[in-house]
């Protein structure tokens, strides 16, 4: 029996996502994998997920160790495949999870959004042909000769902000790519250069983007671990918080949010709760999926709350694109941070179902257990940060999305009917929205919507 070298790359694992950090191989070398065998597990920044194999024969190579962050289309394993046939290459193999592309599914494929796939790695295949390229500005010292390298629009508007010409970078991702991490570094290079000089009073060093790293990405001390904090002690985030971090200041920098906010008298809500709690026969429904129905119908009647910014080659915002179907998406907190796994085609569900999947959801969360799929694909967010004993909050959208409800601790408080004051239970609503697909007056009548529901819980069939 021969066998075929086979180089098996890190999978494109989901909307958004462009790395993984490996968590630990599941596989040694000189190991025996069968086709569909878990060889590593991996964490992105939504969740964890074993990665299988897609030959059959033996491990020759494990790439990457614990810790060490990995980009998409990276080598990953490499395995010596059976070949007794004599067979071409197997199909790509499929992630756990994955679903298909359908023409009815939501299918959210902004270029800017996606840099894996825009200069062909991921599972994909081969990049588009580049079209033709603009004129250069004139090359400033130390830029190579030649056009400006093909990056994706974020990493190329990210270095246009920056003042960074991206001749002078060089990229530390497969085949040279020149991703958001290097275009930081010379960030930071630049800055140094800026504010100070070279050792002896020399000139400064040459920035240390421009050297590929050189071993696996740095772990978090033993004192993080241990909870004992030096002073002088980094806490590292592990691979999960760096693109937790970096998606929150994605939010932060690129959409123009505003926040209206409301409260709404959630006495017949938790009456209509309670009635369902004592029908044997009834759904079980609670406060957080009646307001998640409500989004729903809320978002038919506003959809721009649930579109998505697109944008041009060069990264700038030139309109919006409705969603196909309604992605709601539920934040949930974890011991790994917060997490947003997705109902899709939430339209289509009834008011029980839809309660069993925001269970099923938030639960495979909190444990790790969701596939990649279940983690992208939303268009809204609903944050119920009630349940951390607050009142009110302003959260960030959940990028790139351009909407989120935050609902607050609904509580025993005065409330104004009529001429008399009386005791009600009501709940906080605050509405975040991207300013640049709705203007104020859209935003409220979303938030009216929802506040009249909660109000008067039977209003919610005339908009299903």
């Amino acid at each position: 029996m021969s066998a075929v070298r086979r180089e098996f790359p890190l999978p494109d694992l989901g909307e958004g996502l462009t790395g993984a950090e490996v968590v630990r191989w599941l596989v040694r070398r000189g190991d025996r994998v069968g086709v569909d065998q878990p060889l590593v597990e991996v964490e992105t920044a939504k969740t964890r997920v074993e990665i299988p194999s897609p030959y059959a024969g033996e491990v020759l190579e494990c790439r990457g160790v614990a810790g060490e962050e990995l980009p998409v289309g990276a080598p990953l394993v490499v395995i010596a495949e059976d070949d007794a046939s004599g067979a071409g290459p197997r199909p790509e193999p499929v992630m756990p999870g994955a679903v298909e592309a359908s023409s009815a599914a939501p299918v959210w494929e902004d270029p800017a959004e996606r840099e894996p796939v825009l200069v062909g790695y991921g599972s994909r295949g081969a990049a588009p042909a580049a079209g033709p390229a603009p004129s250069p500005a004139p090359a400033p010292a130390g830029a190579r000769g030649g056009p400006v390298p093909v990056v994706s629009p974020l990493v190329r508007r990210l270095a246009r902000d920056h003042g960074i010409d991206l001749r002078t970078v060089s990229g530390t991702g497969p085949a040279g790519l020149v991703g958001r991490s290097d275009v930081l570094r010379a960030v930071e290079a630049l800055a140094g250069a800026a504010h100070g000089s070279g050792p002896d009073g020399g000139p400064p060093a040459a920035p240390a983007a421009h050297a590929p790293p050189t071993g696996p990405a740095p772990r978090a001390p033993a004192a993080f671990l241990s909870g004992v904090r030096p002073e002088d002690d980094v806490l590292l985030w592990p691979g999960a918080g760096r693109a937790a971090a970096r998606k929150v200041t994605d939010s932060h920098r690129e959409i123009p949010a505003a926040t209206c906010w409301l409260e709404a008298d959630a006495t017949g809500l938790l009456d209509l709760c309670r009635d369902a709690a004592d029908t044997p026969s009834g759904p079980r429904v609670g406060v957080l999926t009646l307001i998640a129905r409500m989004c729903v119908a809320a978002l038919g009647r506003y959809p721009a709350l649930g579109s998505r910014v697109v944008h041009d080659a060069d990264g700038t915002a030139v309109g919006v694109r409705p969603p196909r179907s309604i992605g709601l998406g539920i934040a949930t907190r974890t011991d790994h941070g917060v997490v947003v796994p997705v109902v899709h085609d939430a339209a289509r569900l009834t008011t029980a179902r839809l309660g069993e999947e925001i269970a099923r959801l938030t639960a495979g969360a909190r444990d790790g257990t969701l596939a990649p799929h279940e983690l992208t694909g939303g268009c809204f967010t609903l944050n119920n940060h009630g349940v951390l004993g607050t009142d009110g909050a302003v959260p960030l959208i959940n990028h790139p999305e351009t909407a989120m409800l935050g609902v607050g601790r609904i509580a025993r408080r005065p409330w104004v009917d009529g001429d008399t004051v009386v005791p009600r239970s009501t709940a906080p609503l605050s509405l975040t929205f991207d300013h640049r697909v709705c203007d104020g007056a859209t935003a409220a009548g979303f938030l009216d919507l929802v506040a009249r529901a909660v109000t008067r819980p039977g209003t919610l069939a005339l908009h299903l």
